[in-house]
């Protein structure tokens, strides 16, 4: 295989309609868009979610729950996920997302560290929180959790 010899898959590009461009195009005179009617027009069409005036979807079934907008997230990280780690390691906010330990959360707040796994490397762990049995952990290993803010 060349770069010269790449091309899309069968079917993986579709042109474009060509409408108003006479009769025997299969797409001239109305363009596709049949006779008169909101469809038809310049700007016609409704929003999306709009169902004619009828009680929309998204409004006739019930809400669940109370979400809470000031609730705080905090990107999560298990203790057992820092055992490979070197040891002497300082693992704060950057550290866990440059080495992959965690996915990015959606207006998180900080790091939060749980006591999931067992810990038997000395690290230094600065986090907005911990959980009792995580900072336990840590300094049963030998280590010191720090919190920041």
């Amino acid at each position: 295989m060349r770069v010269d010899t790449l091309s899309p898959a069968e079917g993986a590009r579709v042109p474009a309609k060509r409408l108003g461009r006479g009769i025997g195009s299969g797409l001239g005179k109305t363009s596709g868009k049949g006779h008169k009617g909101q469809w038809a027009r310049s700007g016609g069409g409704v929003r999306p979610g709009f169902e004619g005036g009828q009680m929309p979807l998204a409004r006739r079934i019930p809400k669940r729950g109370f979400h809470n907008k000031f609730a705080k997230n905090y990107v999560i990280v298990n203790i057992g996920q820092l055992a490979e780690l070197p040891e002497g390691t300082v693992v704060d906010y950057g550290f866990v997302f440059e080495n992959g330990l965690a996915k990015e959360v959606k207006n998180n707040v900080g790091l939060k560290v749980l006591g999931t796994g067992e810990l038997n490397v000395k690290l230094t762990v600065r986090a907005a929180k911990f959980s009792a049995t995580a900072k336990e952990a840590i300094e049963k290993a030998g280590g010191t959790a720090e919190v920041i803010e």
